[in-house]
């Protein structure tokens, strides 16, 4: 049995934090299929993005949340936290499915609502052992909230 070497571990745990959020991002992904049809086909507050910002800020915000739990695991971060750490994946991976497959967005608002409440909880126990992690959330967090203000307000108006 071979061995790997000690200075390789830690860079190598960040592949399973990649993993977990390459899984909720393909959920999403595959749950969007018809997204830009769907989003095009609302009544828009006139805060909404255009379609195509999705994508990459998504991108962005996925590899700062998975350097995120790789950070926290890194520093010794509590178990717990990386129960918030999992839970707020899975809220995550929930919502485009609500709102774009199954067009429940009263829902997908429910899930949302959910989702940042559990972003706020991870960046808590995150910060108790590594500041750098839970500031990786923030632009997360940020976007989440924005996000859900625009799912309220397409409730609103559809």
């Amino acid at each position: 049995m071979t061995t790997i070497p000690a200075r390789l571990r830690t860079p190598l745990a960040f592949l399973p934090f990649l993993a977990a959020v390459a899984v909720a991002a393909l959920v999403g992904g595959l749950a969007a299929a018809d997204a830009r049809s769907v989003y095009s086909g609302l009544d828009l507050p006139p805060f909404a993005p255009p379609a195509w910002l999705f994508g990459p800020v998504w991108t962005v915000l996925y590899l700062g949340i998975a350097i995120s739990g790789w950070l926290y695991w890194k520093s010794g971060g509590e178990r717990r936290g990386l129960t918030w750490y999992a839970v707020q994946l899975v809220l995550n991976a929930a919502w485009t499915p609500l709102f774009f497959a199954a067009g429940a967005y009263g829902l997908a608002l429910a899930d949302i609502l959910l989702l940042d409440a559990a972003i706020v909880v991870t960046a808590l126990y995150f910060r108790r052992s590594s500041r750098a992690s839970a500031a990786l959330l923030l632009p997360y967090l940020a976007w989440t909230s924005y996000a859900t203000a625009l799912n309220i307000a397409i409730v609103v108006l559809n």
